[in-house]
């Protein structure tokens, strides 16, 4: 579904990816790993065209999107729940829900993406009056996640929605992950848990200092010795 080969990214003049080659497969959970620092968010905003590749490709589909517009990617099915949920504080949960369903050009969508964002999170359904700041930070990720699933995504791609959560939540979280593809969506999964996101992933990147440094199934590198000692403290 996705394909990125030799991508080079970075902001102005100081460089921050070097070379990333990496394939997310349709229905499948790719997760993203790394420290701060790492390039992780570089390389999804560049995915998502908030950042343009100084070389390299980005193909989706078959189609090359290095030149294409963020809302042009979005309506292509690419879609990023950014890093610390970025909702709308002062609206409902259903006005934030909505406010994605404007860029939606068939509004008969909307009503059914309604639909399947409620059976992914029932929770919303008994929250859909109240202000997204009095939520917790778990039941905002969620409204984060289902605001996504309003777009129709092909590809969803989380930025650490594990960020900040207590540990209960986390797991919640990851669970979701999985209930996620369960529904046939695909999803690259950007996170510094890597223990949780080995777990739940069916293939993992590793990238450090800007280039990938592993890749592999899960579960072949949670037990990979170098992932235990540089990551999980084993």
């Amino acid at each position: 579904m996705l394909e990125i080969v030799n991508l080079y990214a970075g902001y102005e003049e100081i460089k921050v990816l070097f070379g990333v080659n990496l394939i997310v497969e349709k229905g499948k959970i790719i997760s993203l790993l790394g420290s701060n620092c790492a390039g992780k968010s570089t390389l999804i905003n560049t995915i998502s065209g908030l950042m343009k590749p100084t070389s390299g490709k980005i193909n989706f589909e078959g189609v090359d999107m290095n030149n294409m517009e963020p809302h042009e990617i979005v309506l292509r099915g690419v879609v990023q729940v950014p890093e610390g949920r970025k909702l709308f504080p002062r609206m409902t949960v259903l006005e934030n829900l909505k406010v994605a369903s404007y860029a939606v050009t068939d509004k008969s969508q909307s009503s059914d993406a309604m639909e399947e964002a409620l059976q992914v999170f029932p929770l919303l359904k008994e929250k859909m009056k109240q202000l997204a700041r009095t939520l917790s930070g778990g039941e905002q990720q969620m409204v984060a996640v289902a605001r996504s699933l309003m777009l129709k995504p092909k590809l969803l791609m989380l930025d650490e929605p594990s960020l900040g959560l207590a540990p209960l939540l986390v797991r919640e979280i990851f669970n979701i992950v999985r209930k996620l593809r369960d529904y046939g969506k695909t999803i690259l999964l950007v996170e510094q848990n890597v223990k949780h996101s080995l777990r739940v992933c069916d293939y993992a990147y590793i990238l450090g200092n800007g280039r990938i440094l592993l890749d592999g199934r899960g579960d072949e590198l949670l037990q990979n010795e170098h992932i235990k000692k540089a990551y999980l403290g084993i």
